[in-house]
């Protein structure tokens, strides 16, 4: 009996992070899938100012923190959760590269493509 519990838990577990990486393998790849068919043209990248730059994605950032401690969203059906975890990394990294005077255009990319898509399975 102990033995069928291990293998029903075992094989759940690997089921689970089978999803789980398959999932992240996809979010993480812009160009997969049509996730952001404008990835590599955020329109970030156009904003001539670091500070001015740092402030969007700043914005961009705590709307996403918003929606992934929402327990509105984290409850959801919908993977608009999934998405804000995902935008605020990639913002939180963005912002991060900014402090040092740094533009780093996959990050602010995926800042935006992220945000954008948490966005859309909000609404």
């Amino acid at each position: 009996m102990q033995g069928d519990f291990m293998r029903k838990l075992t094989i759940g577990l690997a089921a689970v992070l089978a999803t789980a990486f398959a999932g992240s393998v996809h979010a993480a790849d812009l160009s997969a899938g049509g996730y952001c068919p404008v990835a590599g043209n955020a329109k970030l990248l156009s904003i001539d100012t670091n500070a001015a730059l740092s402030t969007e994605v700043v914005r961009l950032m705590d709307e996403a923190v918003a929606v992934a401690d929402s327990s509105q969203w984290i409850n959801s059906g919908r993977p608009a959760f999934v998405w804000a975890s995902e935008a605020k990394v990639a913002c939180g990294k963005a912002y991060g590269y900014l402090q040092s005077e740094y533009r780093d255009e996959d990050y602010l990319n995926k800042c935006e493509c992220f945000h954008a898509r948490m966005v859309q399975y909000m609404y």
